[in-house]
Parts: C-alpha cells; structure tokens; sequence
C-alpha cells in the first residue's frame, strides 16, 4: 500500500478551502499534473478520507433568528433522541456531543424565544436544564493542518501503517494492518456470500 504523504494533506487542505477548486489549479499549488491531483482525490475518496463534496451556505445571509450557542443536557435515556430532533431541527446549524451527554448547538432560533422553540421540537419532559448564549459571530474553519493519516483496520482496528494492505472486496475498498488480517477478513466476507446465496 503506497504511503499517504504531506501532498495528500495539502490537497485536502485545499479543497476544505475550496471545493470547486480546479484540478489545474491544485496540480499547480502540489507541483503535480492535473491527472495525478483527480486520482489522488479518487483515491481519497476510496478510503472514505472525502466522504463528499458539500456547499457551506451562510445561513445568516438566507435566513432569520436570532444566533445562539445552545448547550443541552438530556436525560441519559433520551439523549439519542433528543439529539436526532435537534440535528433535524431547521434552525439548527451544527451540533456537537460531548463525553458528559451534552449536547451544543449553534442555532439561529426564531424570534429568539428558546424557551419556546425547545418546547415546541423537544417536549418538557426529555431535557434536564439548557443554557443559552447570545453570540455575536460564528466562524466555521476546518482544517487538515497537524494532523496525520490514520487507516483503521477494517478486521482488527489497529491503525494501518505503511505494512497495510488496500484490497477490493466485492466492490469496496479495504484497509488493513497486515495480510493475516487482510485473509481472516476476506475468509469472513466469503462464508458471509457463501450463506446469503
């Protein structure tokens, strides 16, 4: 399995900044040609590293509400829930779990009344306390920088070095850590087809 290297990073750091960036342009800011730049983005793409190419829209420029930083506290047994509505919530623009069940949201609530929105999508009964801050701004940067690669095995989990194997099983792309687990998998997914046909 080849290496991925800092050009990989690069490239990713320059889509996250601009997703309709073309080819041509990365090839030259990587010193690559444009071939090689779509398939290394491919390949990223394999691997699950890009997941998809979205339109980050300024909803602030599209709609109103006032812009809050909503922390959530559910009860444990609600807390699936609880997150699912706020997640599908239209005011809601991000939100974040922490290991504690809370739950952050940057929202842009309607008239500003979060007392009653919550009530409204969540009920009384699933929320322990919230709190509510008014925020003034909101900057959303990801970034690649500082980071390094790292596969997970798809049989065991170990993160996967440059020993890893990449293999192509009924379709799909494969990491793992080494060839013994590369076969146990591959012997799994063929008892697996063997018992579904």
């Amino acid at each position: 399995m080849r290496d991925l290297d800092e050009t990989d990073l690069e490239i990713l750091e320059l889509l996250l900044s601009d997703a309709r960036r073309p080819w041509s342009e990365i090839a030259e800011a990587v010193d690559l040609s444009a071939p090689a730049v779509s398939d290394r983005v491919k390949r990223l793409q394999e691997m699950d590293i890009i997941r998809r190419f979205t339109l980050d829209v300024d909803h602030s420029q599209l709609s109103e509400g006032v812009p809050v930083l909503l922390t959530v506290t559910a009860h444990a047994d609600e807390f699936d829930s609880v997150h699912e509505t706020l997640l599908d919530a239209e005011a809601v623009e991000y939100a974040f779990t922490t290991a504690e069940n809370d739950i952050f949201c940057y929202a842009r609530v309607p008239d500003g009344d979060v007392p009653a929105w919550l009530s409204e999508i969540l009920g009384e009964r699933s929320v322990e306390e919230y709190s509510v801050t008014l925020l003034t701004g909101a900057e959303w940067t990801p970034s690649v920088g500082g980071t390094e690669f790292a596969l997970t095995c798809a049989e065991c989990g170990n993160t996967v070095t440059s020993e890893g194997v990449a293999t192509r099983i009924g379709g799909d792309l494969y990491q793992f850590c080494c060839p013994s687990c590369e076969a146990r998998f591959e012997e799994q997914y063929e008892r697996l087809e063997e018992a579904t046909s």
